[in-house]
């Protein structure tokens, strides 16, 4: 990760130091047991480590590290977040949904396993993040893991990104106004990417009027990462993906690309960005992994 060109030098380190750590909890946190699960445990294992940006998990270690957190607790909160992402993704993967056949550079847990597996895996996940969440090891705070859980429940379920998904698939094949595309996608991927932000000020104890620059942030970035995302399936490499790309106008599926074209989309992400960075205007140094997140999203091919 530390070689790959055109990285901040601090953005680059993070994300190897993040990604390596939440590999590691995941292989704590899931051994094969002896017995007829093990299969079961391989297919989160084959979904959960190894590859993947870890741009969730990383936010909440850098909105946490503004506050003092603890390293540790901020990385589990963290691997809660990646948990429900790699669900999701599994989730997504399967025939009925989007039916992909390549995550992450290697195949899709219906592929490695089976659709049946699939399914029991993305819902293990699921649990397995609540279940970070509510022990005393990532905060020995009862209230602020109460408070992590239903910032991470509301981001998740029918009022965050499954509700944005259930959004993205009743879009498919109709002409939906720049504000429909904007909710489906504030949905789909900002309400996770905002509860990792958010989840770092919580584990910092920052009342909720202390957030709201955070929550600033954390939309326009939000916003700026699905419009990226677009971008690659548009125009971007497969290889460089690690999946297929140019299926969403394959699939009929309504995006910020599709409506105004890629060069304003490209603008708009930037200016996101760029507007995401002045969210953090009130602090210094400290902060500077946030904006270099800001600028990454927009940038990256992947």
């Amino acid at each position: 990760m530390t070689g790959r060109p055109g990285i901040d030098p601090l953005l680059a380190a993070a994300l190897a130091r993040t990604g390596e750590g939440v590999d590691a909890l995941f292989d704590a946190l899931l051994p094969v047991p002896d017995d007829d699960r093990a299969r079961l445990i391989r297919a989160m294992r084959h979904a959960a480590i190894g590859g993947g940006k870890r741009l969730r998990p990383l936010l909440t270690v850098a909105s946490a590290e503004l506050f003092g957190v603890d390293p540790h607790h901020a990385l589990r909160a963290g691997t809660a977040i990646e948990a429900i992402h790699v669900y999701s993704l599994i989730h997504d993967d399967l025939p009925c949904m989007d039916d992909d056949d390549m995550r992450r550079g290697k195949p899709t847990v219906h592929r490695a396993f089976d659709e049946a597996t699939a399914v029991l895996a993305g819902d293990a996940l699921q649990s397995l993040a609540f279940e970070i969440l509510a022990d005393p090891e990532t905060s020995g705070d009862p209230f602020v893991r109460a408070e992590l859980v239903g910032v991470l429940a509301q981001a998740s379920g029918a009022g965050g990104m499954c509700g944005g998904q259930m959004l993205d698939i009743a879009g498919e094949g109709q002409s939906l106004d720049m504000p429909a595309i904007v909710r489906m996608q504030q949905l789909k991927t900002g309400a996770l990417l905002s509860a990792a932000v958010e989840m770092g000020a919580v584990l910092g104890k920052v009342p909720a009027e202390g957030r709201v620059h955070l929550r600033g942030y954390a939309r326009d970035i939000g916003l700026a990462f699905q419009i990226a995302d677009d971008l690659i399936d548009h125009a971007g490499d497969a290889a460089a993906a690690g999946k297929a790309v140019g299926k969403d106008a394959a699939a009929g599926k309504q995006t910020l690309v599709a409506a105004v074209g890629e060069a304003r989309a490209r603008e708009q992400a930037a200016m996101l960005a760029d507007q995401a960075v002045a969210h953090l205007s009130a602090h210094g140094h400290e902060a500077d992994l946030l904006r270099a997140i800001a600028r990454y999203v927009v940038e990256r091919d992947r």
